[in-house]
């Protein structure tokens, strides 16, 4: 399955607590093989899952078991700790879509798991622009499911040439991934695959209408024009996250020692924090953990301060 991974970058970790976005297909399931990632654990983050064509079967650790359908999102909260499987459905034959992570505050970092499941309404926003709204609100569109830091994630579809004004609270940066065509970020052409950012204002990097990266700061609302084929895009924002975390396979925590911890418990049984999934079927009952690097994992911060170590989460995970 193709996956182009956009965040985390070498220039930046975060967008808002927005730290992964793998954005794949579409891919032809007939060639590829779809998707089968058997059961595979999690802590620290939670996972939100929107596609663009395709279904795919989750099934995790608390028993849910639910379908992630084009426009529908799946929202699990890790917390303490979860495991989950994820499979593409007979019936697909194109898959296309994008996985995405939050990286939890340390006051949030250890609440129960839980999975939530919304269905938002496609809204117009302006003429020859519709939105979906899957956290947060946006555009008089409000997503109930729950999150654990100021963030915003929506689907936004643009006719040829449409124009959109993005409103943003006071204080959030924004990024724009294009999944369609092609799009005018405030001056700024993004094309098929990119990842777009704009800076937030009153934050340490405020003061120029661009960072040293050119990425445009925005007054209040940021303008998206369309370009000739029209666009689909995700926006996706929140406010700056200014901790610094260890992400390494599928954990997200402070400090070496609590991802040790995690996968020492992962590879032990396969239970504890992160449960069992029952009913996957495939050919391993689930993923073993890679073994850990030889130095000391080190923690690190939205740009350049330390490494994202091992960030080889699985493309779906």
């Amino acid at each position: 399955m193709t996956v182009r991974r956009t965040l985390p970058a070498r220039e930046r970790s975060f967008v808002g607590a927005w730290c992964f976005v793998d954005h794949y297909g579409p891919d032809d399931v007939g060639v590829t093989g779809g998707m089968d990632v058997a059961p595979h654990p999690h802590c620290g983050l939670a996972t939100v899952s929107w596609l663009f064509t395709g279904e795919v079967e989750h099934r995790d650790s608390l028993g849910t078991v639910a379908m992630v359908r084009p426009g529908e999102v799946n929202l699990m909260t890790a917390g303490r700790g979860i495991s989950h499987s994820e499979v593409s459905t007979a019936a697909t034959s194109v898959l296309h879509g994008v996985q995405l992570w939050l990286v939890l505050p340390a006051a949030s970092a250890e609440v129960d798991p839980r999975f939530e499941h919304y269905v938002p309404p496609v809204v117009p926003v302006a003429p020859g622009v519709v939105a979906s709204v899957f956290v947060g609100s946006l555009f008089g569109s409000r997503s109930p499911v729950l999150v654990e830091t100021p963030l915003v994630g929506a689907e936004v579809v643009l006719e040829p040439g449409a124009v959109v004004e993005v409103p943003l609270p006071a204080g959030f940066e924004m990024a724009v991934l294009v999944d369609r065509g092609s799009v005018d970020l405030s001056g700024k052409e993004l094309a098929w695959g990119e990842l777009g950012v704009v800076e937030a204002i009153g934050g340490s990097r405020a003061g120029s209408e661009a960072d040293a990266g050119g990425a445009p700061r925005h007054p209040g609302s940021v303008a998206l024009r369309a370009g000739a084929g029209g666009a689909r895009v995700l926006v996706l924002g929140g406010e700056p996250f200014r901790e610094q975390v260890v992400m390494w396979w599928n954990f997200i925590g402070r400090s070496h020692e609590d991802v040790v911890a995690a996968r020492e418990e992962w590879e032990a049984s396969g239970a504890g924090r992160f449960g069992q999934v029952r009913g996957y079927v495939g050919d391993v009952s689930r993923i073993p953990a890679p073994g850990l690097p030889g130095v000391r994992l080190k923690s690190r911060g939205n740009r350049g301060d330390g490494g994202f170590e091992g960030a080889e989460a699985p493309a779906m995970s």
